[in-house]
């Protein structure tokens, strides 16, 4: 397995150094790990989105699984973890300690039915990834076969490829995969439904809007919104009308940011905060550009 991993590194690598966007099919889940190891000499900091119905976080003392690759991502030096999202977990798969975990290293968690709820939610969160992995169990047995998987409640096949283009038309996810898949000569319905993902991911890249997040060079309009003691500052660009906030960089401390980063929000983020309310993810982001 380590020669897998070898492998799978030096060529996501060598294929987003040619600014080529691979796509991986099939095969274990903890394929993610080396394809995180891939970004090592690319001087960037990492942000990885999962499409799962659990974190993945396991028992990092062991051989590494699909079901404990996050632990080592998180663990292991170097550590160019920026952020992790976990996209249409289930409660009842995700022990409590690690839920906890999950808030107290400041990663964004979204319950699969504030998912479904609404899809939109989850666009930003996409647009800020390098890395998309999908564990194809995420999606209800329903919607691939009941051999594939005994998953009751998952996400349909119209929410999976609506997330997969939402990950396609993010210009910064350079790497993406579809793990778990198991092929079955009697059932192609998962099959049909894994070309349909892999499709609207494509149809996404080609709508990419390839926009300067160069705030002085770029086409935006700035928004300053006054929350307690802080301003928070929003951009809305004017060729796609989708929306940034800015998170401050803070001098005296190792700050993994650049001086001006623009992180993805919504439009509903925006009012929130002219509401008195500060989001979230702009929070999280500020408490781990500090420890």
């Amino acid at each position: 397995m380590r020669d897998t991993y070898f492998a799978v590194k030096q060529l996501n690598e060598t294929l987003i150094r040619k600014g080529i966007i691979p796509i991986y099919l099939g095969g274990s889940q903890d394929l993610t790990y080396p394809l995180y190891r891939s970004y090592d000499n690319l001087d960037q900091m990492v942000n990885l989105a999962n499409v799962d119905a659990r974190f993945d976080m396991g028992d990092t003392s062991q051989e590494m699984h699909h079901r404990s690759y996050v632990g080592k991502i998180i663990i292991d030096q170097p550590y160019n973890l920026f952020n992790y999202s976990n996209i249409g977990f289930q409660t009842y798969f995700n022990p409590q300690e690690e839920i906890d975990l999950m808030d107290k290293l400041f990663f964004d968690t979204y319950r699969l039915g504030n998912v479904t709820a609404d899809l939109s939610s989850v666009e930003p969160v996409l647009r800020d990834a390098d890395i998309v992995s999908v564990d194809l169990e995420c999606v209800k047995s329903s919607e691939l076969s009941y051999r594939h998987n005994k998953m009751p409640n998952g996400f349909d096949g119209k929410e999976i490829c609506a997330i997969a283009r939402y990950a396609g038309i993010s210009d910064r996810v350079s790497t993406f995969g579809i793990f778990e898949y198991k092929n079955d000569d009697v059932e192609d319905t998962a099959a049909m439904l894994v070309a349909q993902i892999i499709w609207y991911f494509i149809e996404g890249v080609n709508y990419r809007a390839k926009e300067n997040l160069d705030v002085e060079k770029g086409n935006f309009v700035t928004y300053n919104v006054p929350v307690d003691d802080e301003v928070l500052t929003f951009y809305k660009s004017e060729k796609s009308e989708r929306w940034w906030i800015e998170i401050p960089f803070i001098s005296g401390v190792n700050n993994k940011l650049k001086r001006r980063t623009l992180l993805p929000c919504t439009y509903q983020e925006y009012l929130d905060a002219c509401d008195q309310h500060i989001p979230e993810r702009w929070f999280k982001a500020r408490r781990k550009n500090e420890v």
